[in-house]
């Protein structure tokens, strides 16, 4: 066991919507990455997908209503909720998602890509 500094991490990380798999726990990983602009709408029909903001600000957006959050702040989104991560600056996150999370959902989308990992 040992500790792991966000800081160091997402330093390592050159691409923006690229997460890296920092930790796992039980069925779920804990993955880290950069945002910036607008991801593209999609859901995740089986799992629900936490959102922390280590740095930044950015939108959940949601086709009825957008939720600002900004450091130190987290969302849920439910499974089945279409949504689109916005930043219009550099963000840094974590997010919270079961094992084999599509970054694009159910959706194979343009930034579909693979999940690195340190772990």
């Amino acid at each position: 066991m040992q500790a792991v500094n966000f800081g160091e991490k997402l330093n390592e990380i050159n691409e923006l919507w690229s997460p890296r798999i920092v930790a796992s726990m039980n069925d779920h990983e804990l993955k880290l990455t950069r945002i910036q602009g607008e991801f593209e709408w999609h859901s995740h029909s089986d799992t629900d997908e936490v959102f922390i903001v280590l740095s930044g600000e950015m939108l959940m957006d949601f086709r009825d209503s957008p939720v600002p959050l900004k450091k130190g702040e987290m969302i849920v989104v439910p499974a089945g909720t279409e949504h689109r991560p916005v930043a219009d600056e550099e963000c840094q996150i974590l997010l919270i998602e079961k094992k084999g999370t599509s970054n694009s959902g159910d959706q194979p989308g343009t930034r579909a890509g693979t999940v690195g990992s340190w772990a």
